[in-house]
């Protein structure tokens, strides 16, 4: 892969949920080793669109390309393994209650059926030290605070060490001081691990700051791509409201 070669591509993507059309035509693209923010108002597909990154769906058009391959001309085992690349932070963490924070971390590596016991525990280990969360390794979800459980989240999404991760609303439900750590939290580990990172997020103007770039989706369609200078030079009414309204209050 050349270094002008997006890691991800989107080439006129489109996705019908019955008359809905939901992505129309999408134009988009990630590049290797960033932070790219997916915005827009709620319900109108980033989490879709997202969905489409990881292979949860499949477009009703157009070409999905990775690091320059289109992703339908793969071979099952070819896609398999570009799907072991991906990993994803729900929204809502989808923690295990009845499990320990090291079980809860060490369960992707289990389900991959490929590592010894101990070699789960080591790798497990290693993530938990990584996060600084050796103090509650015993401990269960319910026994840690709300922005403890991003970060064992967070090493659950790191653990089987992917070249991609995807964030779905990571702030969900926090106030703003911590939703700023969370955004910390990612911009570190990103630049620690150098792992590709996908965020839908609607704090704004917070997710900017950490963003490499940022794609608007408004009416199906991206409608603005490009930089946090880009953005706020930009003379498009419909951006300029945009982000106006979601500055009030923040």
């Amino acid at each position: 892969m050349s270094n002008n070669t997006p890691l991800i591509e989107f080439k006129k993507i489109t996705k019908k949920f019955g008359d809905l059309t939901v992505l129309d035509q999408i134009n988009f693209s990630i590049n290797h080793g960033t932070i790219t923010s997916i915005i827009g108002k709620s319900g109108v597909g980033k989490s879709v669109l997202l969905k489409h990154i990881i292979g949860l769906l499949e477009p009703d058009e157009g070409d999905m390309l990775f690091s320059g391959k289109k992703i339908f001309d793969l071979t099952k085992k070819e896609l398999k393994n570009i799907r072991r690349k991906f990993s994803y932070m729900f929204q809502n963490m989808a923690l295990f209650d009845s499990m320990t924070i090291l079980e809860n971390i060490a369960l992707p590596l289990i389900e991959k059926n490929i590592y010894k016991k101990t070699e789960i525990i080591n790798k497990a280990m290693e993530k938990i030290s990584q996060l600084e969360l050796d103090d509650i390794v015993n401990k269960y979800p319910s026994q840690i605070s709300g922005g403890m459980q991003k970060r064992v989240a967070l090493a659950r999404a790191l653990v089987t060490d992917p070249e991609i991760v995807l964030f779905d609303e990571p702030t969900t439900g926090l106030d703003p001081i911590r939703k700023k750590a969370v955004f910390d939290m990612i911009q570190y580990y990103q630049k620690q691990f150098d792992f590709t990172a996908v965020v839908v997020s609607h704090d704004i103007p917070d997710i900017f700051y950490i963003s490499h770039k940022i794609a608007l989706l408004e009416n199906a369609k991206i409608v603005f791509e490009g930089t946090l200078d880009d953005i706020y030079a930009c003379n498009e009414p419909f951006i300029k409201e945009f982000i106006k309204e979601r500055k009030i209050g923040v």
